[in-house]
């Protein structure tokens, strides 16, 4: 599998670019700025982008959706609870964010225990609401992309639209009762080791309550 991560837009949102090496079909997650830089990974690997992955929609991971869906035509995938923050800039916060006002509409909304494939590879859908409603985390042979629900010892906020601290705190605990030692990239930030998160993060502990 290929795998490059790069920092976008300034609040430094870890946008992913995978592929499956035989097929060379990929896929971009949270395109959240820097179509530019995007799309040299894309252009140098010669890959043929497939889908763009949403872990959610908020403006600071989407600001370069539309940039790629007009020049590939790749299908928007979604959780499908994210449809209305997707579709109004007033929820995604893009114009908040001192960014253009940015919407889009999802090709592919999934569930819970979905999988989409790419290639040979088979990337599994988590519902992890708390962020916001419709957050997801993305699992690929040891690998989870996180988005905003879980970072390197700490989690995403929950106070802005559909955020929910109750749920975020049920998200954790679903990710806490996973057996494989997944490799986390999150939305920002550093990666770490889901194991290391059970251990070591405050919000993972279950003598921690206060969410």
């Amino acid at each position: 599998m290929f795998l490059e991560k790069l920092e976008v837009g300034v609040y430094r949102v870890n946008c992913y670019v995978i592929a499956d090496k035989n097929s060379m079909s990929a896929a971009v997650i949270d395109p959240g700025a820097d179509f530019e830089n995007i799309r040299d990974i894309i252009e140098d690997n010669g890959f043929d982008l497939k889908y763009i992955i949403l872990t959610h929609a908020h403006g600071d991971h989407i600001g370069a959706i539309n940039y790629l869906k007009d020049t590939y035509n790749p299908k928007i995938v979604i959780h499908y609870l994210e449809k209305e923050i997707l579709e109004n800039p007033d929820y995604n916060f893009s114009k908040q964010l001192g960014m253009n006002s940015v919407s889009s509409n999802a090709d592919l909304m999934l569930h819970d225990g979905d999988t989409l494939e790419l290639g040979d590879l088979k990337l599994e859908i988590m519902h992890t609401p708390g962020h916001t409603k419709g957050s997801m985390c993305i699992l690929v042979n040891e690998i989870m992309f996180s988005g905003d629900t879980l970072f390197a010892g700490y989690m995403g906020r929950t106070d802005l639209y559909s955020g929910d601290s109750d749920r975020m705190k049920a998200s954790l605990k679903k990710l806490k009762q996973l057996t494989i030692n997944y490799n986390v990239l999150p939305g920002h930030g550093a990666a770490t080791t889901l194991e290391y998160e059970k251990t070591s993060n405050p919000f993972m502990r279950d003598e921690f309550h206060d969410y």
